[in-house]
């Protein structure tokens, strides 16, 4: 059964986009793993904060997973949209009807591996230009089908609670939200 969330890392992550999804899935235990696409596991943040990944991107197999997160931020997305085995991924997900979840500048990647053309998405505005191909709404959070897009990192915690809620029953969400004191 599909039931794991990978969270790929590139250099130059949002590290908010990249480590919100990591904190909510683990209080969700929702089986994760973060994978680096730069050679080495450490990979940087945007804002200078190393991360060590749990996955290389090279070998690592992905038939189990249910999502695919694509953090954005800059050059995070530059350096997934340019990464060939990435790429690959992407368009692995999508064909075999799993859901993938990108944010920020990270929804570009959806439009540079021409999938899911004619989607209702959302994104930063830094990267609006490229998704001519889509839907675009100003929306903070769109879910499509097997896509759901986010605007920016300030929309991280909606963000990762809509990727738990693909996996975890209501009950487990609305823990999460009192533990977060996010209801009453």
């Amino acid at each position: 059964m599909n039931n794991k969330v990978y969270i790929l890392l590139a250099e130059g992550f949002e590290i908010i986009e990249a480590l919100t999804p990591v904190d909510v899935m683990r209080r969700c235990k929702i089986p994760f793993a973060t994978v680096s696409i730069a050679d080495s596991p450490v990979v940087t943040a945007s804002c200078g904060v190393s991360v060590s990944a749990d996955l290389p991107l090279s070998g690592t197999d992905f038939s189990d997973g249910a999502v695919l997160v694509l953090p954005g931020g800059y050059p995070g997305y530059v350096n997934l949209r340019d990464n060939a085995a990435v790429g690959n991924l992407v368009h692995d997900f999508y064909s075999s009807q799993r859901f993938i979840a990108a944010i920020c500048g990270a929804p570009s990647v959806l439009a540079h591996c021409g999938i899911a053309a004619g989607c209702r998405v959302t994104c930063h505005r830094s990267v609006a230009d490229r998704m001519n191909a889509y839907d675009l709404v100003p929306d903070r959070l769109v879910r499509d089908g097997k896509i759901i897009t986010a605007a920016g990192a300030g929309i991280s915690l909606e963000f990762s609670i809509a990727i738990a809620s693909l996996l975890v029953g209501d009950d487990v969400i609305s823990h999460l939200r009192m533990k977060l004191e996010l209801e009453p």
